[in-house]
């Protein structure tokens, strides 16, 4: 018991390191848009083989329990993709800590 408690130190240990090294993250989720227009005529509105505008790339997210879309440059797309998977990853990281700290918890009470 007594190296498994030791274990689940460490490994809290590490993933402090692994947070504290963390840069630029963004919650949220990036997709692909592609849209009709207005313009009469338009190739997107073509009935045989319509094609729609884009692709425009649109980032959603919660802030203050609010749902909030903006769009994204494309010039910008992979930096924001970077950001929202190092965000997944600290979540993971946390949750992970989260789970070692109740069982280390449960093991002091």
């Amino acid at each position: 018991m007594a190296t498994n408690i030791l274990k689940m130190n460490e490994r809290i240990e590490e993933i402090k390191s692994q947070i504290k090294n963390m840069e630029n993250f963004r919650a949220g989720s990036l997709s692909e848009q592609y849209n009709v227009c207005g313009k009469a005529g338009c190739r997107c509105k073509d009935e045989k083989n319509p094609k729609k505008h884009g692709p425009y790339y649109q980032i959603s997210f919660y802030k203050n329990k609010k749902h909030t879309t903006f769009f994204v440059k494309k010039e910008n797309v992979k930096a924001i993709k970077a950001e929202v998977k190092a965000y997944k990853e600290l979540k993971s990281l946390i949750e992970e800590w989260v789970a070692l700290s109740t069982e280390l918890s449960n093991h002091r009470l």
